[in-house]
Protein backbone atom coordinates (compact mmCIF):
# COMPACT_ATOMS: atom_id res chain seq x y z
CA UNK A 1 0.00 0.00 0.00
CA UNK A 2 1.24 3.46 -0.92
CA UNK A 3 0.29 6.29 1.45
CA UNK A 4 0.71 9.91 0.38
CA UNK A 5 0.13 12.81 2.79
CA UNK A 6 1.30 16.19 1.50
CA UNK A 7 0.25 19.10 3.69
CA UNK A 8 2.06 21.57 1.47
CA UNK A 9 5.01 21.79 -0.89
CA UNK A 10 6.87 24.66 -2.47
CA UNK A 11 10.23 24.72 -4.19
CA UNK A 12 13.18 26.18 -2.26
CA UNK A 13 13.56 29.96 -2.65
CA UNK A 14 9.96 30.19 -3.88
CA UNK A 15 6.92 31.53 -2.08
CA UNK A 16 4.46 29.79 -4.43
CA UNK A 17 2.72 26.74 -3.00
CA UNK A 18 2.73 23.98 -5.62
CA UNK A 19 0.79 21.28 -3.75
CA UNK A 20 -1.62 21.60 -0.82
CA UNK A 21 -3.55 18.95 1.14
CA UNK A 22 -2.88 16.15 -1.35
CA UNK A 23 -3.74 12.97 0.53
CA UNK A 24 -4.49 9.51 -0.84
CA UNK A 25 -3.65 5.82 -0.51
CA UNK A 26 -3.26 3.26 -3.26
CA UNK A 27 -3.46 -0.51 -2.86
CA UNK A 28 -0.82 -2.76 -4.39
CA UNK A 29 -1.51 -3.54 -8.02
CA UNK A 30 -4.00 -0.69 -8.51
CA UNK A 31 -3.71 2.03 -11.15
CA UNK A 32 -4.19 5.71 -10.32
CA UNK A 33 -4.48 8.38 -13.01
CA UNK A 34 -3.78 12.00 -12.08
CA UNK A 35 -5.72 14.26 -14.44
CA UNK A 36 -4.90 17.95 -14.62
CA UNK A 37 -3.79 20.79 -16.85
CA UNK A 38 -0.14 21.69 -17.40
CA UNK A 39 1.38 23.36 -14.35
CA UNK A 40 -1.13 21.99 -11.84
CA UNK A 41 1.51 20.00 -9.92
CA UNK A 42 1.25 16.52 -11.50
CA UNK A 43 4.97 16.12 -12.25
CA UNK A 44 5.94 17.58 -8.88
CA UNK A 45 3.75 15.02 -7.14
CA UNK A 46 5.44 12.15 -8.99
CA UNK A 47 8.89 13.55 -8.19
CA UNK A 48 8.01 13.77 -4.49
CA UNK A 49 6.81 10.16 -4.43
CA UNK A 50 9.92 8.96 -6.28
CA UNK A 51 12.21 10.84 -3.91
CA UNK A 52 13.68 13.45 -6.25
CA UNK A 53 12.41 16.26 -4.02
CA UNK A 54 12.41 16.75 -0.25
CA UNK A 55 9.02 16.82 1.46
CA UNK A 56 9.17 18.86 4.66
CA UNK A 57 5.42 19.20 5.26
CA UNK A 58 4.02 15.71 4.85
CA UNK A 59 4.86 12.02 4.71
CA UNK A 60 4.98 9.31 2.07
CA UNK A 61 5.00 5.61 2.98
CA UNK A 62 5.21 2.39 1.02
CA UNK A 63 3.88 -0.15 3.47
CA UNK A 64 5.69 0.58 6.73
CA UNK A 65 8.69 2.13 4.97
CA UNK A 66 8.80 5.92 4.95
CA UNK A 67 10.10 7.35 1.69
CA UNK A 68 12.51 10.28 1.80
CA UNK A 69 13.98 12.73 -0.67
CA UNK A 70 17.57 13.41 -1.78
CA UNK A 71 18.67 14.83 1.56
CA UNK A 72 18.29 11.33 3.08
CA UNK A 73 19.54 9.24 0.16
CA UNK A 74 22.95 9.24 -1.50
CA UNK A 75 21.25 8.35 -4.80
CA UNK A 76 17.74 9.84 -5.10
CA UNK A 77 14.95 7.40 -5.85
CA UNK A 78 13.90 3.98 -4.55
CA UNK A 79 15.00 0.55 -5.76
CA UNK A 80 11.46 -0.88 -5.90
CA UNK A 81 10.10 2.09 -7.84
CA UNK A 82 10.64 3.34 -11.41
CA UNK A 83 9.85 6.74 -12.92
CA UNK A 84 9.23 7.19 -16.64
CA UNK A 85 9.60 10.93 -17.04
CA UNK A 86 9.41 13.23 -20.04
CA UNK A 87 13.23 13.39 -20.00
CA UNK A 88 14.06 9.97 -21.42
CA UNK A 89 17.12 8.33 -19.86
CA UNK A 90 18.38 6.34 -22.84
CA UNK A 91 21.73 5.50 -24.41
CA UNK A 92 21.33 6.69 -28.03
CA UNK A 93 24.21 4.75 -29.64
CA UNK A 94 23.36 1.32 -28.25
CA UNK A 95 20.58 -1.07 -29.23
CA UNK A 96 17.03 -1.11 -27.94
CA UNK A 97 17.70 -4.44 -26.18
CA UNK A 98 20.85 -3.09 -24.51
CA UNK A 99 18.94 -0.07 -23.22
CA UNK A 100 16.10 -2.16 -21.84
CA UNK A 101 18.48 -4.60 -20.13
CA UNK A 102 20.86 -1.95 -18.81
CA UNK A 103 20.05 -2.57 -15.13
CA UNK A 104 19.33 -6.29 -15.23
CA UNK A 105 21.53 -8.59 -13.13
CA UNK A 106 23.28 -10.27 -16.12
CA UNK A 107 23.78 -13.36 -13.97
CA UNK A 108 21.55 -15.45 -16.23
CA UNK A 109 21.71 -14.02 -19.75
CA UNK A 110 18.97 -16.34 -21.03
CA UNK A 111 16.57 -15.08 -18.37
CA UNK A 112 17.59 -11.49 -19.14
CA UNK A 113 16.88 -12.04 -22.83
CA UNK A 114 13.51 -13.58 -21.99
CA UNK A 115 12.57 -10.57 -19.82
CA UNK A 116 13.76 -8.08 -22.48
CA UNK A 117 11.69 -9.82 -25.15
CA UNK A 118 8.67 -9.93 -22.85
CA UNK A 119 8.59 -6.20 -22.09
CA UNK A 120 9.43 -5.23 -25.67
CA UNK A 121 6.41 -7.28 -26.76
CA UNK A 122 4.25 -5.32 -24.31
CA UNK A 123 5.28 -2.00 -25.90
CA UNK A 124 5.26 -3.40 -29.46
CA UNK A 125 8.98 -3.00 -30.12
CA UNK A 126 10.24 -6.59 -30.28
CA UNK A 127 11.03 -6.31 -34.03
CA UNK A 128 13.23 -3.30 -33.19
CA UNK A 129 15.30 -4.92 -30.43
CA UNK A 130 18.55 -4.73 -32.42
CA UNK A 131 18.04 -1.20 -33.73
CA UNK A 132 20.14 1.66 -32.38
CA UNK A 133 18.04 4.02 -30.25
CA UNK A 134 19.18 7.09 -32.18
CA UNK A 135 17.44 5.73 -35.30
CA UNK A 136 14.03 5.62 -33.60
CA UNK A 137 11.23 8.15 -33.61
CA UNK A 138 10.29 10.13 -30.50
CA UNK A 139 7.33 7.87 -29.81
CA UNK A 140 9.45 4.73 -30.17
CA UNK A 141 12.03 6.13 -27.75
CA UNK A 142 9.23 6.77 -25.27
CA UNK A 143 8.22 3.11 -25.56
CA UNK A 144 11.84 1.99 -25.02
CA UNK A 145 11.96 4.01 -21.79
CA UNK A 146 8.74 2.35 -20.65
CA UNK A 147 10.07 -1.14 -21.46
CA UNK A 148 13.29 -0.33 -19.60
CA UNK A 149 11.28 0.54 -16.48
CA UNK A 150 9.20 -2.64 -16.72
CA UNK A 151 12.26 -4.86 -17.17
CA UNK A 152 13.35 -4.21 -13.61
CA UNK A 153 10.03 -5.53 -12.26
CA UNK A 154 9.20 -2.52 -10.07
CA UNK A 155 6.64 -2.69 -7.30
CA UNK A 156 5.56 0.86 -8.16
CA UNK A 157 5.66 2.51 -11.58
CA UNK A 158 5.32 6.28 -11.99
CA UNK A 159 4.64 7.65 -15.47
CA UNK A 160 4.62 11.30 -16.53
CA UNK A 161 2.64 11.79 -19.78
CA UNK A 162 3.94 8.40 -21.03
CA UNK A 163 2.07 8.40 -24.37
CA UNK A 164 2.48 12.04 -25.40
CA UNK A 165 4.71 11.32 -28.41
CA UNK A 166 3.07 8.07 -29.53
CA UNK A 167 0.92 7.92 -32.66
CA UNK A 168 -2.81 7.84 -31.97
CA UNK A 169 -3.39 4.57 -33.85
CA UNK A 170 -0.81 2.80 -31.62
CA UNK A 171 -1.74 4.51 -28.39
CA UNK A 172 -4.88 2.57 -27.50
CA UNK A 173 -3.33 -0.84 -28.17
CA UNK A 174 -0.28 0.10 -26.09
CA UNK A 175 -2.48 1.29 -23.25
CA UNK A 176 -4.43 -1.99 -23.26
CA UNK A 177 -1.28 -4.14 -23.33
CA UNK A 178 0.38 -2.12 -20.58
CA UNK A 179 -2.71 -2.07 -18.36
CA UNK A 180 -3.05 -5.85 -18.74
CA UNK A 181 0.65 -6.36 -17.90
CA UNK A 182 0.48 -4.15 -14.81
CA UNK A 183 -2.58 -5.99 -13.52
CA UNK A 184 -1.05 -9.40 -14.26
CA UNK A 185 2.15 -8.54 -12.37
CA UNK A 186 0.42 -6.59 -9.58
CA UNK A 187 2.44 -3.44 -10.26
CA UNK A 188 1.06 -0.31 -8.65
CA UNK A 189 1.03 2.51 -11.19
CA UNK A 190 0.46 6.27 -11.01
CA UNK A 191 0.11 8.07 -14.34
CA UNK A 192 0.11 11.85 -14.73
CA UNK A 193 -1.86 12.89 -17.79
CA UNK A 194 -4.10 15.55 -19.31
CA UNK A 195 -5.73 12.93 -21.57
CA UNK A 196 -9.19 12.17 -20.17
CA UNK A 197 -9.71 9.11 -22.39
CA UNK A 198 -6.58 7.55 -20.95
CA UNK A 199 -7.45 8.53 -17.39
CA UNK A 200 -10.99 7.16 -17.53
CA UNK A 201 -10.38 3.89 -19.36
CA UNK A 202 -7.08 2.74 -17.88
CA UNK A 203 -7.25 3.41 -14.15
CA UNK A 204 -8.87 1.98 -11.04
CA UNK A 205 -8.91 5.39 -9.37
CA UNK A 206 -8.91 8.88 -10.83
CA UNK A 207 -7.57 12.00 -9.13
CA UNK A 208 -8.39 15.41 -10.60
CA UNK A 209 -5.80 18.03 -9.67
CA UNK A 210 -6.21 21.80 -10.01
CA UNK A 211 -3.63 24.35 -8.86
CA UNK A 212 -2.05 21.78 -6.58
CA UNK A 213 -5.25 20.68 -4.85
CA UNK A 214 -7.48 17.63 -5.24
CA UNK A 215 -10.90 18.41 -6.72
CA UNK A 216 -12.08 14.81 -7.00
CA UNK A 217 -10.72 11.35 -6.26
CA UNK A 218 -12.40 7.97 -6.62
CA UNK A 219 -13.41 5.38 -9.22
CA UNK A 220 -13.34 6.93 -12.72
CA UNK A 221 -17.09 6.43 -13.18
CA UNK A 222 -17.83 8.34 -9.98
CA UNK A 223 -15.40 11.16 -10.72
CA UNK A 224 -16.83 11.62 -14.21
CA UNK A 225 -20.40 11.65 -12.93
CA UNK A 226 -19.56 14.12 -10.16
CA UNK A 227 -17.88 16.66 -12.46
CA UNK A 228 -19.70 20.01 -12.37
CA UNK A 229 -17.11 22.74 -12.93
CA UNK A 230 -15.90 24.02 -16.29
CA UNK A 231 -12.38 22.89 -15.35
CA UNK A 232 -13.43 19.29 -14.66
CA UNK A 233 -15.84 18.91 -17.56
CA UNK A 234 -13.39 20.58 -19.94
CA UNK A 235 -11.28 17.41 -19.94
CA UNK A 236 -14.18 15.45 -21.40
CA UNK A 237 -15.30 17.78 -24.17
CA UNK A 238 -16.54 21.24 -25.10
CA UNK A 239 -18.41 22.89 -22.22
CA UNK A 240 -21.54 25.02 -22.64
CA UNK A 241 -22.26 27.43 -19.79
CA UNK A 242 -26.01 27.96 -19.39
CA UNK A 243 -26.90 30.86 -17.07
CA UNK A 244 -29.19 30.30 -14.09
CA UNK A 245 -32.90 30.52 -14.80
CA UNK A 246 -32.72 29.31 -18.42
CA UNK A 247 -32.91 25.52 -18.22
CA UNK A 248 -32.59 25.21 -14.45
CA UNK A 249 -32.63 27.37 -11.37
CA UNK A 250 -28.85 27.23 -11.11
CA UNK A 251 -26.07 27.76 -13.69
CA UNK A 252 -25.27 24.65 -15.68
CA UNK A 253 -21.98 23.53 -17.21
CA UNK A 254 -22.91 20.98 -19.85
CA UNK A 255 -21.09 18.65 -22.20
CA UNK A 256 -22.40 18.31 -25.80
CA UNK A 257 -24.28 15.07 -25.11
CA UNK A 258 -26.18 16.77 -22.27
CA UNK A 259 -28.03 19.08 -24.69
CA UNK A 260 -30.45 18.10 -27.45
CA UNK A 261 -32.78 19.72 -29.98
CA UNK A 262 -36.27 20.26 -28.58
CA UNK A 263 -39.40 19.97 -30.69
CA UNK A 264 -41.06 22.42 -28.31
CA UNK A 265 -40.09 26.03 -27.68
CA UNK A 266 -37.65 26.61 -24.84
CA UNK A 267 -35.87 29.68 -23.50
CA UNK A 268 -32.77 28.45 -25.38
CA UNK A 269 -33.23 29.32 -29.05
CA UNK A 270 -29.87 29.13 -30.80
CA UNK A 271 -28.43 29.81 -34.25
CA UNK A 272 -26.21 27.10 -35.74
CA UNK A 273 -22.76 28.31 -36.81
CA UNK A 274 -20.88 25.09 -37.62
CA UNK A 275 -21.21 21.29 -37.80
CA UNK A 276 -18.15 19.14 -37.06
CA UNK A 277 -18.27 15.50 -38.14
CA UNK A 278 -17.09 13.25 -35.29
CA UNK A 279 -17.70 9.84 -36.87
CA UNK A 280 -20.86 8.59 -35.18
CA UNK A 281 -22.38 12.04 -34.76
CA UNK A 282 -21.87 15.74 -35.37
CA UNK A 283 -20.69 18.33 -32.88
CA UNK A 284 -22.88 21.35 -33.51
CA UNK A 285 -21.62 24.82 -32.58
CA UNK A 286 -24.24 27.51 -32.11
CA UNK A 287 -24.74 31.01 -30.73
CA UNK A 288 -27.16 32.07 -28.04
CA UNK A 289 -27.00 35.80 -27.51
CA UNK A 290 -23.23 36.28 -27.25
CA UNK A 291 -22.55 32.80 -25.84
CA UNK A 292 -21.19 29.88 -27.89
CA UNK A 293 -22.82 26.55 -27.08
CA UNK A 294 -22.22 22.98 -28.28
CA UNK A 295 -24.51 19.97 -28.64
CA UNK A 296 -24.45 16.57 -30.32
CA UNK A 297 -26.72 15.67 -33.20
CA UNK A 298 -27.06 12.71 -35.55
CA UNK A 299 -27.01 14.87 -38.69
CA UNK A 300 -25.30 17.95 -40.06
CA UNK A 301 -27.33 21.15 -39.61
CA UNK A 302 -27.29 24.04 -42.07
CA UNK A 303 -25.46 27.12 -40.81
CA UNK A 304 -27.92 29.84 -39.85
CA UNK A 305 -30.63 27.39 -38.82
CA UNK A 306 -32.44 28.24 -35.60
CA UNK A 307 -33.36 25.48 -33.17
CA UNK A 308 -34.49 25.16 -29.59
CA UNK A 309 -32.38 23.26 -27.08
CA UNK A 310 -33.30 21.40 -23.91
CA UNK A 311 -31.59 19.11 -21.44
CA UNK A 312 -30.96 15.60 -22.71
CA UNK A 313 -32.17 12.83 -20.43
CA UNK A 314 -29.40 10.90 -18.73
CA UNK A 315 -29.04 7.34 -20.02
Amino acid sequence: MLYVTITSFQYPASNKEILSNVNFKLEQGKQLAILGESGCGKSTLLHLIFGLLNLDNGEIYYGKQQLFGPSHNLIPGHDFMKLVSQDLDLMPFTSVAENVGEHLSRIDTSEDTKKIDEVLSVVGLLPFKNRKVNTLSGGQKQRVALAKALANEPKVLLMDEPFSSIDAFLKNKLRRELYRYLQQHQITCITATHDADEALAFSDRLLVLKEGQILQIGPPENVYAAATSVYEKGFYGEVSIIPAGILAANELNLLPHELKISEEQTPLQVTVTASYFKGRSYLIACNWNTITLFFEHSEKIQNGSQVYLSLAKAN
